[in-house]
């Protein structure tokens, strides 16, 4: 079968370019939706014994206190993850007890209280561990290829994470700490799949120095092809159960690795040997 990805690279930025050009705005004038990891507030995870108990009556009691801006989000039969602006401990007696006078006894399964300064943190270290991490690919892509191979991984990653970030701040997912790790996972998995299309490439080179630069790109994904699309459409698919049937705790996570996964394989599939060969001056040959 013959591929055209090289002729057809033009037609395949221009889709890159359209979403990040989407999530660049969406970010710019929507932001993220963040979670009380982020900023200050209270989450609290309770479970009723009475199991018809619906969002609209916990509402009514959080009104009586001023809280009814709070996000509430069923987690299963009688159970529910509310998320508050911060509240005294006080307050917090106040609103349990109402719960229990006026819907029935139940478990608290989860109260935690988030302050600014520990938000603040947890994005410092996120952006953090994500330049570091960066950095290193950046470094180990240099040395066991060329700088250009890795100038082109880096900006594949950089494609993924903005498509993540843009896909949750457009349908305004609420972003917890388990993102940052999301993000993270993605760039492993991401690179992981570069480095196989910039192997075969590097390889074909070698065995093929009188192809084209159309030739060499669209043999070397195409060899590569059936292999990416075989892991990403079962990543998927564990993604996709997880999301359905998963628990409300990790659903923000499974979305998150859903949509990276979907982007890191269109990057490493179809954009990170295009962007090589682009970089790469004529008559240069790969490493």
């Amino acid at each position: 079968m013959k591929y055209h990805f090289y002729e057809k690279r033009k037609l395949l930025y221009f889709i890159s370019a359209v979403l990040l050009a989407v999530s660049l705005v969406s970010l710019l004038f929507l932001g993220l939706n963040q979670g009380v990891e982020f900023r200050s507030g209270t989450l609290m995870d309770i479970r009723f014994t009475d199991e018809t108990v619906s969002i609209e009556q916990i509402r009514g009691i959080l009104a009586e206190y001023g809280l009814e801006q709070s996000s509430i989000t069923q987690a299963g039969e009688g159970t529910f993850v509310i998320k508050s602006i911060e509240i005294s401990e006080e307050t917090q007696n106040m609103v349990t007890g109402s719960y229990r006078e006026t819907l029935g006894e139940y478990e608290l399964l989860r109260l935690e209280s988030i302050g600014p300064i520990i938000g603040k943190e947890l994005t410092q270290n996120g952006i953090l561990a994500l330049v570091i991490a960066s950095a290193l690919m950046l470094v180990y892509i240099s040395i066991r290829f060329q700088w250009k191979y890795a100038i082109s991984a880096i900006l594949c990653l950089i494609h993924d994470s903005l498509i993540m970030l843009g896909f949750f701040s457009v349908f305004q997912f609420e972003i917890e700490g388990s993102f940052i790790a999301a993000v993270l996972t993605i760039i492993g998995y991401s690179i992981n799949n570069t480095i196989v299309v910039f192997d075969r490439v590097r390889e074909n080179t070698r065995l093929h120095p009188k192809w084209s630069s159309g030739e060499m790109v669209n043999n070397s994904i195409g060899q590569t092809l059936v292999r990416s699309i075989n892991l990403s459409v079962t990543v998927a698919l564990v993604l996709a159960t997880l999301i359905l049937f998963g628990g409300e705790t990790t659903k923000s996570f499974a979305i998150a690795l859903f949509v990276g996964n979907v982007a890191g394989f269109y990057s490493s599939a179809f954009i990170a040997a295009n962007l090589w060969m682009d970089f790469k001056p004529k008559g240069i040959k790969a490493a």
